[in-house]
């Protein structure tokens, strides 16, 4: 079942994707795991216990957001702080923006019957990759920040800031993430995928230690 537009009901069995496009899909042999990416602009949640989400991360933020009581949980990856006109211009739009792309997965989890207190959100991302008046990682980090303080929602782990990338591998069912710090070297895809929505970062080399959150 799709985000793409208002929320829907949902049967917490199952697995939602936020657009249309084919999810991709691909076994982890090393974490005996289905991993599911999830790009610029969507959010995915999950109830299954065999499942990751991977997403790779630059100026953007990705919230790891579950109930622990059941391991129903998903990741949003959102470009942008947020849109004060309210005027989304699609789904692939709307979820582009942190107001939007947060307050869609808070519900999402919060249907599967978990009090917005027990909540257990993880948050990544937000790194200034570029030099330049605006640094969108540091907006979107003081965005989602402010956003949680906002609505009363404690955040259980952060990774945020830097000048680096991240890739995320995050496990619902448990709540464990790895982040593993992408090299320098990236930069320039990571800009060209957080502007075009391509997935170009499969083959990225991933530096630094794996780190457990």
């Amino acid at each position: 079942m799709s985000f793409a537009g208002q929320p829907k009901p949902t049967e917490h069995r199952d697995c939602h994707v936020a657009q249309s496009r084919q999810t991709s899909h691909a076994y982890d042999w090393r974490r005996g795991l289905q991993a599911v990416r999830v790009l610029p602009g969507e959010a995915y949640v999950t109830a299954r216990t065999d499942e990751m989400i991977v997403t790779v991360l630059g100026s953007c933020v990705a919230a790891c957001i579950r109930n622990p009581a059941t391991g129903f949980g998903g990741l949003n990856h959102f470009m942008l702080p947020e849109s004060d006109s309210g005027i989304w211009n699609g789904a692939s739009a709307a979820l582009r923006y942190g107001n939007y792309a947060m307050e869609v997965l808070i519900n999402e989890v919060l249907k599967s019957g978990c009090e917005r207190r027990d909540l257990e959100i993880k948050l990544f991302g937000g790194a200034d990759l570029t030099d330049g008046p605006t640094l969108i990682g540091s907006s979107n980090v003081s965005f989602v920040l402010d956003y949680l303080e906002a609505e009363g929602l404690v955040i259980a782990s952060a990774d945020l800031g830097g000048c680096y990338g991240r890739r995320i591998h995050y496990n619902p069912s448990t709540g464990v993430v790895h982040r593993l710090l992408l090299g320098t070297a990236t930069h320039p895809d990571f800009v060209e995928e957080e502007h075009s929505f391509k997935d170009r970062l499969a083959r990225t080399k991933v530096e630094g230690e794996v780190d457990l959150f």
